[in-house]
């Protein structure tokens, strides 16, 4: 990846504000506590035609005192493998710590520009104390207010000549399928996307909470290419109990909401909750593609009809909405990982997928010349033909004389048979009734 961009710094000096305002989404998640980011997190950005991508990172912490310290650091770590530019940002009100030092002392000896950034110069003497920076021995630093801009526009003018210039098909897409882990609390979605991705990408622990902001991440193997989002856990509402979990389950629906394919985590031990399904409806109801993840598979003591019986179980529960697909994984044991996103990449299809008014009309006219829809309050009702329309998911108008007395069961009837014709395993399908 060419012109990668890492933010670094201990904690509370502004990383995330600056990295929101870089990417101009209010993306990762800004809280006055220690350690509020975790993960690597990246966005795109661009300064006088130059695309580059961005890489928010956890404060730096030394020794072993917080839970994630070695989570964190060797996150910290890998953004400064991946980066061909790094931003160490410091805070002017504070001035330089010893933290800060010990940091200087790892960056200076990385062979890649490093860009000391002094932020919180809002104010005169808060811009002067920026000099003391130079101790660090990283060279002068940059006094900027990443709450506001100021002082932004001198510092990317200074990154530029190290900034390739890329052709436009390399710069950031924002085409590509986009799917989203979503569940509950350590159903295990971050291991899941490491197992996926080979790597360490999100941190992973036993205790609830551990991945907060939504994390973006391009997958390009084995010719699929797609945006891959780990979420935070989504629990109840009235067992959100701070602020910062509260924005990390805002992230997690924004990340729904933006998703083409939403991979849908369940702990096999624990089997579907009513957190569960609540979270399939609302996919449901912002018409998303789904999948169904069974994790933590290998726990389950089986025979031979145990996955068919579970998976009866499930969309029993599930109905009306039983047109999941569903995959038994297990990410320990590396189990149907990777046919879990050729599943997924089959229902994008089914998304997009178009048919047309020929092909249509053909498989669907006899069936409803078959089973006219019933007549209300003396008037009879005929279907004349119909059409694929644009939408979210697969929509279909039906033209006839009387729209308004279709009945709910009669317009089930019509999804179910365009469900069996055509198909559309995964994805919400959707029927209008308008006056021919």
């Amino acid at each position: 990846m060419a012109n990668v961009v890492a933010i670094v710094g201990r904690s509370n000096v502004g990383k995330s504000t600056f990295f929101n305002r870089l990417i101009e989404e209010r993306r990762a998640i800004m809280d006055g506590s220690v350690h509020t980011t975790r993960d690597r997190h990246y966005g795109y950005a661009q300064w006088s035609n130059r695309f580059f991508t961005v890489i928010d990172t956890g404060g730096y912490m030394s020794g072993a005192d917080h839970t994630f310290a070695h989570g964190i650091r060797e996150q910290i770590q890998l953004a400064l493998d991946e980066a061909n530019l790094v931003l160490f940002m410091v805070d002017c009100i504070e001035g330089p710590t010893d933290l800060d030092k010990e940091f200087a002392h790892l960056l200076r000896k990385i062979n890649k520009p490093v860009f000391l950034v002094a932020n919180k110069s809002e104010g005169l003497m808060a811009e002067m104390a920026a000099s003391s920076f130079y101790a660090l021995g990283l060279g002068p630093p940059f006094p900027i207010a990443a709450i506001n801009g100021s002082g932004t526009g001198d510092l990317l003018d200074a990154l530029l000549p190290h900034l390739k210039e890329l052709p436009i098909t390399e710069a950031p897409s924002n085409k590509l399928p986009r799917f989203t882990i979503l569940g509950r609390p350590n159903v295990g979605k971050s291991s899941f996307l490491n197992v996926l991705l080979d790597e360490k990408r999100s941190m992973v622990s036993p205790l609830s909470g551990t991945t907060r902001d939504a994390i973006d991440t391009p997958y390009n193997r084995y010719n699929k290419k797609f945006i891959l989002t780990d979420t935070a856990g989504i629990r109840k509402k009235s067992k959100v109990r701070d602020a910062i979990e509260f924005y990390s389950v805002l992230r997690a629906v924004k990340a729904m909401q933006d998703a083409d394919i939403c991979l849908i985590m369940i702990d096999a031990q624990h089997g579907i909750e009513a957190q569960d399904i609540s979270l399939i409806a609302l996919a449901q109801r912002y018409k998303k593609g789904m999948v169904l993840v069974v994790n933590k598979w290998d726990l389950i003591d089986k025979e031979a009809t145990t996955g068919d019986s579970y998976r009866k179980h499930l969309l029993h529960k599930l109905a009306p909405l039983d047109y999941l697909p569903i995959v038994f994984v297990s990410t320990v044991k590396k189990q149907r990982v990777y046919q879990t996103i050729e599943k997924g990449l089959a229902v994008y299809q089914n998304k997009v997928k178009k048919i047309s008014t020929s092909e249509l009309n053909k498989a669907i006219l006899p069936i409803i010349e078959k089973n006219h829809p019933p007549a209300v309050k003396g008037k009879h009702i005929q279907i004349k033909y119909c059409t694929q329309v644009t939408g979210h998911a697969p929509t279909f108008a039906f033209f006839c004389n009387h729209p308004t007395y279709i009945q709910p069961n009669y317009k089930s009837y019509l999804v179910n048979q365009l469900r069996s014709h055509f198909d559309f395993e995964g994805v919400p399908v959707q029927v209008v009734f308008k006056k021919k």
